[in-house]
């Protein structure tokens, strides 16, 4: 039996973008493309939503904090709602301080701006975070407590605490398979860490 068909052309867009705007960069520490955690972000907000914007958003989340890309490219390309999805996913930066210094006021900063986001924007985020959680899921259970080192800050403690804020900031979402994975992955992850 043959698909249904579905007009994606607006999504299809959006991937073609985010892959040139991506185009050969690495994940860190991961050893392949950089595309495939915002195909896998696409893959699980679809899970939740056949929203062609918010799909878009997610294939888009981190192209301004990441590339060349502005939020203003993003805008002109796809519209204020996808341009306003990405930017609550686009990090802040914090003048006079490195990236490592201002690690902790940047995740509580993500950690309140989430809490207070539509749920569409939440979608997008949690395609993100289930997406960067799996992969930390991974490297744990290879690697143990030796893959914090890839990170800019190495205390699995702050990750914890971290990932715990974030869950706490989706909560709205707890009724997908998304949301319960994320929450399940990082209780086994971080148990015994407190």
């Amino acid at each position: 039996m043959a698909n249904a068909p579905l007009d994606t052309t607006f999504l299809d867009r959006a991937i073609l973008f985010a892959v040139k705007a991506h185009t050969g960069t690495e994940r860190r520490g991961k050893g392949f493309p950089y595309i495939v955690h915002p195909m896998e972000a696409v893959a699980i907000a679809a899970t939740i939503t056949s929203d062609q914007e918010i799909l878009a958003a997610a294939a888009l989340h981190d192209t301004v904090e990441d590339t060349d890309i502005t939020i203003e490219q993003i805008r002109s390309e796809f519209g204020e709602r996808v341009a306003s999805l990405v930017s609550f996913e686009t990090d802040i930066v914090i003048e006079g301080r490195s990236e490592e210094e201002s690690w902790h006021d940047r995740k509580q900063a993500a950690i309140e701006r989430l809490a207070k986001v539509p749920r569409d924007a939440k979608i997008v985020a949690m395609g993100d975070k289930l997406s960067n959680m799996r992969a930390i899921a991974r490297d744990h259970y290879i690697k143990g407590d030796a893959l914090w080192s890839i990170f800019r800050v190495h205390d699995p403690k702050e990750h914890e605490w971290h990932y715990r804020g974030l869950a706490d900031s989706l909560r709205e979402l707890d009724d997908t398979f998304a949301f319960q994975e994320f929450e399940w992955l990082i209780n086994r992850v971080f148990v015994n860490k407190v």
